[in-house]
């Protein structure tokens, strides 16, 4: 099924003007709605918050030239979902196999915080997302806010199920496997460490199998 994906949405003002800004100082910079990366059979789909100022917003690709993309791609490689252990831009060369990236919120979004108004325009690219992912099994959540985008976009409410770092939810033939976001103040500070992480992604690659 065809991917929802509008690399002209300008839904949200505030996110479609701060855009336009970046751009004029970074006519290099994608600076548009990043779209979704990876398996077109996905059967695990990773789903972060936003795409980053100097990562996603300048490469085009989620979790690609920034701190949070390390220790993900890392992962994703380790557990046979990548074929290399980096993501450097569009032209590495740099394939998912059995996984897809996405977050909840398209475009870069100022000090990286989308508005709860700006989180629900978003949400039916990821609930299309998901719907289009016939072999999906498994979302991982890295951080609350995409638990909670990712509940919305299949029609439960985030009061249904509770966000905390390693656990598994059952959303009717779905697992949600919460995780806490790989940015650099997770890692940096140790709430978040490499065996943390790779242990949500063992699980997800056991329950996609």
């Amino acid at each position: 099924m065809r991917r929802l994906h509008d690399k002209s949405c300008r839904r949200c003002p505030r996110l479609a003007g701060f855009l336009d800004e970046i751009r004029l100082r970074n006519p290099q910079y994608h600076c548009a709605p990043v779209p979704s990366f990876g398996d077109e059979r996905a059967r695990v789909l990773i789903v972060g918050l936003a795409p980053g100022m100097h990562g996603a917003n300048r490469t085009g690709r989620p979790f690609t030239g920034d701190h949070a993309g390390i220790l993900l791609y890392a992962t994703l490689h380790r557990f046979g979902f990548a074929s290399a252990p980096t993501s450097s831009g569009p032209d590495d060369g740099l394939s998912l196999r059995g996984a897809r990236i996405a977050n909840a919120v398209k475009c870069l979004p100022p000090q990286n915080k989308p508005t709860p108004s700006e989180i629900a325009n978003c949400n039916a690219f990821l609930a299309a997302e998901i719907v289009g992912s016939a072999d999906l099994r498994v979302i991982v959540a890295l951080g609350a806010i995409a638990h909670a985008a990712v509940l919305r976009a299949v029609g439960l409410r985030a009061s249904t199920h509770r966000f905390a770092h390693g656990a598994a939810h059952d959303l009717d033939g779905l697992t949600l496997l919460d995780s806490y976001h790989c940015s650099r103040y997770n890692t940096q500070t140790r709430r978040l460490t490499p065996a943390m992480f790779e242990s949500v992604f063992e699980r997800a690659a056991a329950l996609a199998a």
